[in-house]
This record gives structure tokens, sequence and C-alpha cells, in this order.
């Protein structure tokens, strides 16, 4: 038999990725090897994220494609394709000698190139493992990454544009604190260069929003002492600043300032205006390098080396005394000040809350929703990160929670963006980040 609709075959780090992966493939055929099943049998124990989607696609599997189906023999699914488990596996013969029949990853291909010698010519395999892609690549077989949450990271929205307009609007937006515009290609909150056409020089800086451009309120803010040094920044600290803002992205490499720009702001709307009431700072768990391990000591004691670079920034905020604070650590101990993992944070809900996630480039797209849903009223949350700089092993600049998060939120009122793009820790962390 010939069949015309594709086939994909989804290896095991597709499924612990987006557990709801197998209803993203339009009208075409999806298998899940029998041997992904096992794998996943193995990770649901995990008490992370891994572990969390191995057992969320076995419900899946169970409560909305097993019921009243037959997962050996087919389910239709709602793009009008049919998924089903295969149990059956290729003979060893047709794989190369060197490919050890008993990896899970030569099971998986294996399955995949049974279902073209089937007739099945227009079999894919779709993984995130590049080892595998090149096994398949090898076999004859169609390989492709999985796109349906990826974004093109080179076009990723920045928050920033030009626009340039005729000397007298400049002049009556310095005069009126206030410009319309019939723009309709720019986004709530996205800031603007006003450019005069004939003199560049002749410049102002706003943001957009219904229609309109607005001045800068809080670029001059000098939270804790730290204020802003370029443009960029200033616009951060607009985002950072404006309490209507819910959801803030700031993406920027290595010294660009975004995690202490986003702490400052924090400790300010806390101890200064009291516009919330709790300061909650977390970091993913991702390792740079080999893990040391287990560490000893209790919670937060374990968690001290992960939140370093938290305690180093409130060292500059404090000028180097921030272990020595009497009244810091008074709200480090009552919990006002809150350093957590993320793995901690499901289950809980934050209201009144000033929220900062660092190095968010290394959380996948479920895991941002995860914490974007433990929002409650009257908090705010800041993502930061740096989307070049990703330790986790399945995520890229194109599919990790903080590109998507900023570039599907950017037509929504209650969010904001900016990229920042100059390095400002030290002539050498920018001579570094920007040369290697």
């Amino acid at each position: 038999m010939t069949f015309m609709t594709k086939t994909f075959v989804l290896d095991t780090c597709i499924l612990i990725h987006d557990p709801y992966s197998v209803y993203n493939f339009e009208d075409n055929d999806v298998v899940v090897p029998g041997v992904v099943i096992e794998e996943l049998d193995d990770l649901k124990v995990r008490q992370d994220e891994v572990g969390r989607n191995a057992r969320e696609f076995g419900r899946v599997l169970l409560k909305e494609l097993g019921s009243g189906g037959d997962l050996a023999k087919g389910i239709t699914l709602p793009g009008g394709g049919r998924f089903w488990v295969e149990a059956n596996h290729c003979d060893p013969g047709d794989l190369p000698k060197f490919f050890d029949p008993e990896k899970r990853d030569n099971r998986i291909l294996g399955v995949a190139v049974g279902l073209k010698n089937a007739g099945r010519a227009r079999t894919v395999v779709v993984s995130r493992d590049y080892n595998v892609q090149i096994k398949a690549m090898l076999l004859g077989l169609k390989t492709e990454d999985y796109y349906h949450d990826k974004i093109d990271f080179q076009g990723l929205y920045t928050g920033f544009t030009e626009v340039e307009i005729a000397p007298e609007e400049v002049d009556a937006f310095y005069r009126n604190g206030l410009l319309g515009t019939d723009r309709r290609d720019l986004m709530p909150h996205q800031f603007v260069l006003l450019k005069d056409l004939i003199n560049p020089a002749h410049s102002a800086l706003a943001r957009h929003l219904s229609g309109q451009f607005h001045p800068l309120v809080h670029a001059r803010s000098a939270p804790f002492g730290i204020s802003a040094r370029n443009k960029e920044q200033k616009f951060a600290m607009e985002i950072l600043m404006d309490d209507g803002i819910k959801v803030a992205t700031l993406v920027g490499r290595a010294g660009t300032g975004k995690t202490l720009l986003a702490i400052a702001a924090g400790m300010h709307k806390l101890l200064e205006e009291k516009a919330y009431k709790k300061l909650l700072i977390t970091r993913p768990i991702v390792p740079v390098g080999r893990d040391l391990g287990y560490l000893p000591g209790n919670k937060d004691e374990k968690l001290r080396p992960w939140m370093q670079p938290v305690f180093d920034n409130l060292d500059y905020i404090f000028d180097g005394g921030a272990d020595d604070d009497p009244l810091l650590q008074q709200y480090l101990e009552k919990k006002i000040i809150e350093l957590e993992a993320m793995t901690h944070i499901r289950g809980r809900t934050m209201p009144r809350a000033f929220i900062i996630c660092d190095e968010a480039q290394n959380l996948t797209p479920q895991e941002i929703k995860t914490l974007v849903t433990r929002v409650g009223d009257g908090t705010k949350i800041v993502f930061t990160g740096d989307p070049e700089q990703i330790d986790h092993p399945y995520l890229d600049s194109c599919n990790n929670g903080l590109s998507i998060l900023a570039e599907r939120f950017k037509d929504e009122v209650l969010a904001a963006h900016i990229t920042l793009t100059r390095g400002e820790r030290s002539d050498v962390a920018e001579m570094g980040a920007r040369k290697l």
C-alpha cells in the first residue's frame, strides 16, 4: 500500500517537552513506539517537569485518546489523522550492525524503518536529539525537529523601533506630552525613538499605547541608587516601575543589567512604595557543566549556590553589605523577600507579589505557563534571561519559554518586553559577550 499522508514517529524527548504534541500534526498520522512508553514509565517518578510531563502524557493516553478507542489499532485525532502506539519493531537485520539493538533510540528508529518498509514512504522521525536525527538520516529516514512551539529568534520582537516624523510633530510631542499616531503595526508599550525627518538629532523617546506616543515617566528613576545607563535600560526601568504592566520580559546578553534592574525595582516597590507584600526571586536549577551532586544543609543552604548570582546583585545594591544588613536579613527570615527554586513554585498562588524569574531561558514553555498561572491579584512577574546562553539539553534560542513568552505576549496590554543590547557590567564583560 502507498500512504499519501505523512507518518510522524515521535521520540521520547518530544513528549517530555510537550505531552500534548500528538495533537499538533494536523491530518497526518502520529506514532509513538512502545519503547517510548517504557521510557516514560521510567521517567514518571521524577519530581520535576520531566516527570510531570511523563505522567501527563500517560493521562492523555488513557483519559483522552484511550477512552473508547484502541491504542494499538489507531484512534482518529481531532485534526483528522490517526494515532497509535506501535508495539512491533523492525527486523534487527534491517539496521546497520553497529546499531546496538538494545538501545532505546535504535528501537525507536527501528519502528520508523518498519513503517517505511511497510509502504509508509513519507515516514518522518521527530526528535530534538541531534544524534537520533543523524542516525535517522543514515537509515535514509526523513527527520524533523518539533516546530510547533518554535519562533524565529533572529526576528524576535525587541520592544523598540524608530519612527520618523515631521519636525513640528517632535516639537508638539515635547510641548503637549502626547502625540497621536495612525501606525497600526506598533504594539502596546512598544518603545519608540521619534526622529525628525530633517534633523535626526532632533528626537524624543516615547512609549506607544492606544494609538498615542507617551513620554517616559520612570526613565530617570533610581531605585536603591541603581539608575539607567542607556536607552534600553531606560525602557526596562519604565516597564519595571509601571504597576499597570503585570508581565515583563527582559532579554539581553550577560552584563546588560537585566537582573540588577529587576531586583532593584522589586526592592523599591516592596520596601519604599509598599506596592507589594512580597518579593519572590526564583531561578531554574540547571547546572552549567558537570553537576556537583547533593549539597549539604537545609533548603536555604542547598539553594544558596544556585542563588549566588542573586546575592551578588544584592551585595551590589547594598554596597557589599547584603549579608550584614540587619533589615535585609530580617526580611529574608520573615519571607518578605523570598528566594525559591522553580521546583517548589507549583501549586502556589501568590497575590500582591513582585516575582522575578531569572535565567528564564532555561525554562520550557510549559514551565513558563506554570509560573504565569501562579500569579494572583495585584502581582507583577518579571522574566529575565539570555536565549543565547541556554544550558537545558533540549532547548535552544527558538523554543525556550522566555523567547516564546516575549513573542506571544507582545500584543497584550498587560505585558511589555525590551531587549537590552549594551553591556554595562564592565569593558571586559562586554567584550566577552560580544566576541565569544
